[in-house]
């Protein structure tokens, strides 16, 4: 059968091995990029907001971590999680959690660096103004950062496409595994290693209209935003 015809009749026919994979990538990248955004937003802000003697190479530190491959990140996690590791004992290599922990560690300096990047441009008057309104110390950081609400928002996008389309750090700490392991990314890989390209092109075409789909919400979700009073 024709690979665009056989893609076709998958992603129409309900195909359960197809969305079993396509639901566990969800829930590992969607997890992952929640801890991501945990970790990474509030050490982008914070450092962006503050000003102290190290600052330069702190910046440049964390803009650095945006080159780090994928698969050094995965190399690290598997050496942290296996046997004779640090976290050996806890026995999560090969598993959902292994992922998990290998795509936060990617996504988050994606986080990181561009919440960095949003909260440095924010006038460093903002702050004192809201302090002088009667503003507290909290409030007056989060009128700063709902300045730059759509940067934080790319940020948060910019973190999701790093991990929905990973397939070195996944595939190491991962393996791929059956009905446990296997996401959309080392499907695809392996699937067209087989010549079953129908499966591997239906997997291609659902995570492109997945991260299109993530895109489409979190510019709908800024320019919501946009449009409510500055007061509220």
């Amino acid at each position: 059968m024709n690979p665009l015809a056989e893609a076709w009749r998958l992603l129409t026919s309900g195909d359960l091995h197809l969305w079993e994979i396509v639901l566990r990538s969800l829930y590992i990248s969607g997890t992952a990029l929640g801890l991501a955004t945990l970790v990474g937003l509030p050490i982008g802000a914070a450092i962006g907001l503050s000003r102290f003697r190290l600052r330069g190479p702190t910046v440049a530190l964390v803009n650095t971590s945006l080159a780090l491959p994928p698969v050094v990140v995965g190399l690290a996690v598997y050496l942290l999680l296996s046997r004779s590791g640090p976290l050996g004992g806890l026995e999560m290599l090969y598993s959902p959690g292994a992922m998990i922990l290998a795509q936060t560690a990617i996504a988050a300096p994606y986080v990181a660096a561009i919440s960095l990047a949003a909260a440095s441009e924010v006038p460093p008057d903002l702050q004192l103004q809201a302090r002088a309104l009667g503003a507290s110390r909290l409030e007056a950081v989060l009128v700063t950062l709902r300045e730059s609400r759509a940067s934080l928002l790319a940020a948060v996008a910019a973190g999701f496409g790093a991990i929905i389309s990973e397939v070195g750090a996944v595939m190491i700490v991962g393996g791929n595994i059956l009905g446990e392991t296997r996401v959309m990314t080392t499907a695809i890989v392996l699937e067209t290693r087989r010549g079953n390209f129908g499966l591997a092109i239906a997997l291609g075409a659902i995570l492109l209209t997945i991260a299109l789909a993530i895109n489409l919400l979190l510019v709908s979700i800024g320019r919501a935003d946009l449009r409510r009073p500055w007061s509220s």
